[in-house]
């Protein structure tokens, strides 16, 4: 202890340096989720008492079903959901999810091959870190959510983006991905039906790419999220179930957000093999532990109940998925190919780039989204978070009224 202690607020000599950065480079180089940051500007402009219409959100406009919100409230009261419980999920919730699973996508695994998690973006975060050395590089097609390029940088990994466009259907092809890869690629990213394109790939495709990555030893990752919203009779069929050799390299996500109108719940999981999984359970031990004992006794009610909560949804997304792209494609300059699935629509704005609209020229997707919020009081999110400029994502998860209302405002804007 020294003679004479320093004043309160000096420095003392002997200390380290100040020239280390606030914030770590790590945290420093994450971006911010561009989704949530347009609903953000959205929801407070509205209660600055703007009508403002957001087409941010990647949330169904529902409320969860009253079954589900009622076996939550028991749990409330039950003091033995008051205490921890384990990290990788409450036995009754993994039973759920392999019973979910089967019934759902037909690929069978066991509660030991199950991580429950802080939703789907922990279990995207968690995958990533579980397989990723630093330098090693995943296929990423675009365009990608937004959290996906994030999460595998975060792991030490390195994005890299295959782009397909709207003369494709957004649906990247084998060949694609076999002129991307390097000796350091280590994993496909798979996302079907896709945010932000609604795109869906059909079964030769999902086969076909499945196939590829096994002959090529990569692992995969599929995002099933939105397994249960497609439209017209199309199917999403789960990449290791078509290609069971696969299934030892492949780690799937899920969760309940999109399927039973959860998303505030925060619940999803991760599927794969055990020593995988096993990994990603000892970093959500000391990440976060378990998930809210009361969400997920939610989400065993949801996962043991019957799907027609989605089915309701599904007919009222088909019916806003018809609308919008309808509307969308009477505007000059937009093309707009129509989803299979998921509630967003993709469509390149490319020919309302560089012209005059409302006293201002948009050069970029940014500047145009800035405009269309600006002067037509409508949230979109621009293609650039997306990894590919030039377009704008819509969600159609929102109220009929207001989803005429938003594209027709936009309609007078263009005009």
């Amino acid at each position: 202890m020294p003679a004479h202690p320093m004043p309160p607020g000096s420095l003392d000599s002997s200390a380290p340096s100040a020239e280390f950065p606030r914030v770590s480079q790590r945290c420093a180089g994450i971006a911010e989720s561009a989704t949530l940051a347009v609903d953000a500007k959205a929801k407070a402009l509205k209660a600055a008492g703007k009508p403002v219409i957001g087409f941010g959100a990647g949330e169904p406009d529902f409320p969860t079903p009253d079954y589900i919100v009622e076996a939550a409230v028991a749990a409330a009261r039950n003091p033995a959901m008051h205490r921890y419980t384990p990290a990788g999920g409450l036995p009754a919730l993994k039973d759920a999810i392999v019973a979910k699973t089967a019934r759902d996508s037909g690929l069978e695994v066991t509660a030991a091959q199950v991580l429950v998690t802080n939703g789907g973006k922990q279990a995207v975060y968690q995958a990533f870190a579980s397989l990723l050395d630093p330098g090693d590089e995943v296929l990423l097609p675009a365009p990608y959510w937004t959290t996906y390029p994030e999460a595998i940088r975060l792991a030490g990994g390195v994005p890299v983006p295959v782009v397909a466009d709207e003369q494709s259907g957004y649906l990247v092809s084998a060949a694609q991905l076999e002129a991307a890869r390097t000796p350091r690629t280590k994993v496909l990213l798979f996302c079907s039906p896709s945010n932000p394109t609604g795109a869906v790939y059909p079964r030769e495709q999902v086969e076909e790419i499945g196939r590829w990555a096994h002959e090529a030893g990569l692992w995969v990752l599929t995002d099933e999220i939105y397994e249960h919203l497609t439209y017209g009779g199309v199917t999403a069929p789960s990449m290791p179930v078509v290609v069971p050799e696969l299934a030892d390299r492949c780690v799937v996500v899920n969760g309940v957000a999109k399927t039973y109108a959860m998303t505030g719940w925060r619940v999803g999981w991760m599927l794969g093999p055990t020593d995988v999984v096993k990994a990603a359970t000892n970093l959500q031990s000391h990440a976060t532990s378990n998930v809210a004992n009361v969400s997920q006794a939610a989400a065993v009610a949801a996962l043991n109940g019957d799907l027609s909560a989605v089915a309701t949804m599904r007919e009222a997304f088909d019916r806003r998925r018809r609308t919008i792209v309808s509307m969308l494609r009477e505007i000059p300059g937009v093309a707009c190919p129509e989803p299979q699935g998921a509630f967003y629509v993709y469509p390149s704005v490319k020919g309302l780039l560089g012209r005059p609209i409302g006293g201002r020229t948009a050069e970029t997707s940014v500047e145009l989204a800035e405009l269309i919020l600006e002067q037509a009081e409508v949230a979109v999110v621009p293609g650039e978070a997306f990894g590919t400029p030039g377009y704008l994502r819509l969600s159609y998860a929102l109220g009929d009224e207001d989803l005429v209302e938003g594209v027709s405002r936009m309609q007078r804007l263009f005009a």
